[in-house]
């Protein structure tokens, strides 16, 4: 890969020297505080106190959180300020369905340059907020989420050979995607919730492509999601797999998020740990649902289970995916703190 050769960013050698020195702290879940705001149909378009979309859908869209991004910079703003005060060394961008495949549902793909370049400028000014207040860096990490297509298996149980999504269409929206991120001011990328390798091959690919053309190398962090007690992804990879498979990025962080709350999680971040030749990070769920979907794991119950990682030195990078809140973050920003951060084997 070209983008490899590529300077690495001023942010790269930040956040190296950081993670060397003491385990860093990721954010926790956007949805579960959006779901909080109890936002209308109106909300989510801009009518009323919101900003007006340029874009224009006849679509209905309560649930595209991504678009409040441009409907209700500010709420999502407070939430990341929320994150970062709370001890958030790294914040997402709220971006997780911010390319032209998953915006589809919503007749929104035109949309999709705004929503990643806003989306990070939110991000940078809730970050420069929290500096502001206390004086520690901040990062905003480009959120890249997995689609809602795989390329690797058929959607079609009669028809195994069919596939929804080719590599060089999944490495054009995701190329989209991450030069918004970039155009915004994102520090890092963040390819998450990976269940399908080849989704996230074209995502690494995308990225590369992108560094080239900005100039530098941005840290990339991936991480993958092991979706059962079968302790593989959706695609059939075990943990050390989905390592060697994605390996060749030289990613900033390898790790894995959702699905399974940090109790279930462990195993599987044991085996990356004890493969991995970089950084590694872990943001598991406040649990598993209960039978209404909501996450019933405290802060504290988090906490105690997110510092067994790093007492066990399996981590460099913790926060929260599913259910977690900022009181989840602090919780574990406070449980972690004095733990030192997993060493790097060469």
């Amino acid at each position: 890969m070209h983008g490899l050769i590529l300077p690495p960013s001023r942010t790269f050698a930040q956040l190296t020297t950081l993670a060397r020195e003491r385990i860093l702290i990721l954010d926790g879940a956007m949805g579960t505080q959006i779901q909080g705001l109890g936002l209308s149909e109106e909300d989510f378009v801009g009518k009323g106190s919101g900003c007006a979309c340029a874009h224009h859908s006849d679509h209905p869209q309560k649930g595209n959180n991504d678009l409040l991004i441009l409907t209700q910079p500010q709420a999502i703003e407070d939430i990341h300020l929320a994150y970062a005060l709370a001890g958030a060394d790294i914040v997402e961008t709220n971006t997780f369905s911010s390319t032209t495949i998953a915006q589809a549902d919503y007749g929104l793909e035109n949309a999709v340059h705004d929503l990643n370049a806003e989306g990070a400028r939110i991000a940078r000014r809730a970050m420069d907020r929290a500096t502001a207040t206390d004086g520690r860096p901040r990062f905003v990490a480009g959120a890249v989420g997995p689609t809602n297509r795989t390329a690797s298996m058929s959607p079609d149980v009669n028809d195994p050979g069919y596939r929804a999504v080719s590599f060089d269409e999944l490495r054009i929206a995701y190329g989209q995607q991450i030069r918004g991120l970039i155009a915004g001011g994102a520090d890092l990328i963040l390819i998450e919730t990976i269940f399908d390798t080849l989704n996230a091959k074209a995502a690494i690919f995308a990225c590369f492509e992108a560094f080239a053309e900005h100039g530098q190398r941005l840290p990339v962090m991936i991480s993958g999601t092991i979706t059962d007690a079968s302790g593989r992804t959706l695609s059939g990879q075990t943990p050390t797999a989905f390592w060697h498979s994605v390996r060749h990025a030289r990613p900033f962080t390898i790790g894995l998020n959702c699905a399974l709350g940090a109790a279930a999680m462990r195993p599987h971040m044991a085996e990356i740990a004890a493969v991995a030749d970089t950084f590694t990070c872990a943001y598991p769920n406040a649990g598993l649902p209960n039978a209404f979907g909501l996450y019933d794991e405290t802060p504290d119950e988090t906490a105690a289970q997110v510092v067994d990682f790093a007492r066990d030195g399996l981590v460099n990078v913790v926060g929260g995916c599913c259910g977690t809140t900022p009181e989840h973050i602090r919780a574990i920003a406070d449980a972690v703190a004095g733990q030192p951060p997993r060493e790097v084997r060469q």
